[in-house]
């Protein structure tokens, strides 16, 4: 089983980016869908965006236009890239392969 470990969130203003990362333990092969999802307190997890085994990107309404999702086969890493950050992406960001969760990194947003 693969273990997968979120890193980068942090304390951003409005407005600013960040750069969430997910590294897996073991090999994620071009054929393993990744996605991300997060949680806010006091709400249920929802899911952010994906990225299919072909290669396609999927995105939740409420980060479209704002994040991207890519993948680093050779570093075996999973990136998610948020731009225009605001109050309410703030949340606990977590990925998954569906088998494996990792144990999440907090972004907050807060001038």
């Amino acid at each position: 089983q693969v273990q997968l470990m979120e890193s980068g969130g942090g304390l951003v203003q409005p407005g600013g980016s960040l750069r969430l990362s997910c590294a897996a333990s073991g090999s994620i092969t071009s054929g393993v869908g990744i996605n991300w999802h997060r949680q806010a307190p006091g709400k249920r997890r929802e899911w952010v965006a994906g990225i299919g085994s072909d290669g396609n990107t999927y995105y939740a309404d409420s980060v479209k236009g704002r994040g991207t999702i890519s993948r680093d086969n050779a570093k075996n890493t999973v990136y998610l890239q948020m731009n225009s950050l605001k109050p309410e992406d703030t949340a606990v960001y977590y990925c998954t392969d569906s088998d494996s969760w990792g144990q999440g990194t907090q972004v907050i947003v807060s001038s």
